[in-house]
């Protein structure tokens, strides 16, 4: 429901996503690439990774917060810690994470350029609490204040949150420190969510693994 002057406005999605029989497909193909990853890759990635971040810092090896899924459910989304331990002591664990942000370690500012931070969220997807394609999810606190940017991110909600999505392939990661700059961005991330769940389709979700693990491989995720 959105307004326009006077008027309340229902929105009626009849989008193919929101299907039942295309659910189940969208489904399927997460379990046959999330399984095919973790076997050819994660079986050994995950471990080397694991002793890296250990070498580097102290703390665990993984960080879990809760994110905001499907239908506004909350649920715990599992990434490689990239930041120094202690931060949720001082209340900075829920601050944006900015360009050269002090709290991200040395061997964590790859981990998030490379995308590779996120890749224990196949485990999340393994779960059915995310897709590998769909809106990021949000991080609970950060949920109302987006909601004062567009009524809109309601409808993210619909789907469950990606590994990766439309919106990052098009370099919208992250936080900036301008108020206003930030603003625009989230805005204009929330629209590229929406327009990939009205459009969506099998093939749109291949090309956009293939843009991600291109920008992987080429450096080019405008993650910090």
């Amino acid at each position: 429901m959105d307004n326009l002057s006077d008027l309340k406005i229902i929105d009626i999605n009849d989008e193919t996503i929101s299907k039942v029989e295309w659910r189940f497909v969208k489904r399927i193909f997460d379990l046959i690439f999330s399984l095919t990853v973790a076997i050819l890759l994660l079986s050994w990635l995950i471990p080397l990774i694991s002793l890296l971040i250990k070498l580097s810092s102290r703390g665990p090896v993984f960080f879990l917060q809760d994110r905001i899924g499907l239908n506004n459910e909350k649920f715990r989304c599992i990434k490689f810690r990239s930041m120094y331990t202690g931060n949720e002591k001082r209340g900075k664990i829920f601050s944006p994470t900015v360009e050269n942000d002090r709290r991200v370690t040395g061997f964590g500012k790859l981990l998030r350029r490379l995308n590779l931070d996120e890749l224990p969220q196949f485990w999340n997807v393994i779960k059915g609490e995310m897709s590998i394609v769909g809106p990021r999810p949000l991080a609970v606190p950060f949920g109302d204040d987006f909601k004062i940017y567009s009524n809109a991110i309601i409808l993210r909600q619909l789907v469950k949150p990606g590994l990766t999505g439309w919106a990052q392939v098009h370099g919208l990661r992250g936080e900036v420190a301008d108020r206003i700059e930030n603003r625009n961005r989230t805005v204009k991330r929330i629209e590229y969510d929406i327009w990939y769940i009205r459009n969506w389709s099998c093939r749109l979700d291949i090309r956009i693994i293939i843009l991600t693990v291109w920008q992987m491989i080429t450096n080019r995720t405008a993650a910090h």
